[in-house]
């Protein structure tokens, strides 16, 4: 199984690279939307943008994860109507190898997401106040997050009917998680009934956890330590595949 389902993530890298157009929302999304929101909303939140790109970049990292993790289960789906598992069937892999494949190649482009994101970042100013090896934890921690939250949209895709109802419903599950959090701004500048779902949101916590590890823990919004914050990214991710997980995997069996 193992051996068949990183074969198939070769076919999933090698289909993304045959049709560059699947990276754009890896490359030029988080391009975009740092340049949004430093340079338009930089010097109204923060004063500057040197003092809000320290605060925004992690931010906008998670962001960029959230929305490429989901679309995995868009895949998915297109892959099961056009009848390409129905092919799968007929080889002599492990039945699970398909599903298992897409996730591990969907870890090349989360991968791709955050470089794109740091580079581009450090190129307009962004300064490491960390550790090498703090750098290197979280982007591991947030690779992490990625791989348990796709078990959400795996999920979706398979109990949804086409591609384009995979993508709305997914859509519906990460705005209120990354709009609803301390992605763009502190949390003690929102609504009193608005700063109780923030504090409760995993996706703040990724966040903060991704500040304290590339900015420093004086960028981070809600006062927690850095412990903390990575104890409840952790928890996040094992309750996400815990419940997530077996119900994907159940659906996928019974798609197949």
């Amino acid at each position: 199984m193992i051996r068949d389902s990183f074969i198939l993530a070769r076919r999933t890298v090698t289909k993304m690279f045959r049709n560059p157009e699947q990276f754009l929302d890896v490359t030029l999304q988080p391009v975009i939307m740092t340049v949004l929101f430093v340079y338009i909303f930089g010097g109204a939140v923060a004063g500057s943008t040197a003092q809000y790109l320290p605060f925004v970049l992690p931010g906008i990292i998670v962001q960029t994860i959230m929305f490429t993790s989901l679309t995995i289960g868009v895949n998915l789906n297109t892959d099961i109507q056009k009848g390409v598992f129905d092919r799968f069937r007929s080889l002599p892999i492990a039945r699970s190898a398909p599903l298992f494949g897409a996730v591990i190649g969907d870890i090349v482009r989360h991968s791709i997401a955050i470089a794109v994101t740091l580079v581009f970042g450090t190129i307009i100013g962004f300064q490491f106040h960390t550790e090498w090896y703090e750098a290197a934890a979280a982007i591991l921690l947030i690779i992490l997050f990625a791989v348990s939250l796709c078990w959400v949209s795996v999920l979706i895709g398979m109990v949804a009917r086409s591609s384009g109802a995979v993508q709305g419903i997914s859509f519906l599950i990460v705005f209120p998680l990354t709009f609803g959090s301390s992605t763009f701004v502190k949390a003690s500048t929102l609504p009193d009934w608005l700063q109780g779902w923030v504090s409760i949101n995993p996706v703040t916590h990724v966040i903060e956890a991704m500040r304290g590890l590339l900015s420093g823990t004086a960028y981070m919004a809600n006062g927690e330590t850095l412990g903390g914050e990575l104890i409840w990214v952790l928890a996040s991710c094992v309750a996400l595949v815990a419940i997530f997980f077996p119900l994907a995997t159940w659906a996928y069996r019974k798609k197949i």
